[in-house]
């Protein structure tokens, strides 16, 4: 096995500790608010239908893509500042998520009671390990923001197809208000910055 080949297995793997290793912070958040989870429910919010089949989406699309970025990466080094600034994204989150928690309404998670569809089947299950909490800023927007503006240099403005779908995947399945997208796109966004200063 060349070097090249070697460095994809080695990235692969970290990148698959990495997302498991983030849900345990995830979790942790969710367990240790400092104040009561609030809500930031709109008439947009509302307004937007329930659509249980964007949760193929929601987790089918997600961490793909997310692991894609491993085939375009220029160096060891470069996945070593890309995977770095994962792990500062999610110190962002953490703060937002432990300092000003943010919960979905009980009566969003009711949705999904109905006709027991594959899509609904899929999304409790989902819902079992993601509470209603830790909604702001949307974690699904940020990283695939961020995780676009790396795909930017190899596929173009293309890229940006996947935190728009993330975002309206988001909405659809009523795991996020409406201003739990912009907060997170924009945090993805600086924490790119960050990247591109230091790398």
């Amino acid at each position: 096995m060349n070097s090249h080949y070697s460095d994809l297995v080695i990235q692969l793997a970290l990148s698959v500790i990495l997302i498991i290793g983030v849900y345990q912070f995830y979790f942790w958040c969710q367990r240790n608010h400092l104040t009561k989870p609030r809500q930031l429910r709109s008439r947009l919010d509302d307004a937007i239908p329930f659509q249980p089949s964007w949760v193929w989406i929601y987790s089918c699309l997600y961490y793909p893509v997310i692991v894609y970025i491993n085939f375009v990466t220029e160096s060891p080094r470069h996945f070593l500042y890309m995977a770095m600034s994962y792990i500062v994204l999610l110190a962002f989150q953490m703060v937002f998520f432990v300092a000003f928690p943010v919960a979905t309404p009980p009566e969003w998670r009711q949705c999904v009671a109905g006709e027991p569809d594959a899509s609904r089947r899929f999304l409790a299950f989902v819902q079992k390990f993601d509470a209603p909490s830790n909604s702001f800023p949307s974690m699904h927007t940020s990283v695939a923001m961020l995780t676009a503006m790396h795909l930017v240099p190899n596929v173009g403005v293309w890229a940006y197809v996947f935190p728009l779908l993330i975002a309206l995947s988001c909405l659809f399945t009523k795991q996020h208000y409406v201003l739990d997208l912009p907060a997170g796109a924009a945090l993805g966004w600086a924490v790119f910055q960050l990247f591109r200063f230091s790398y």
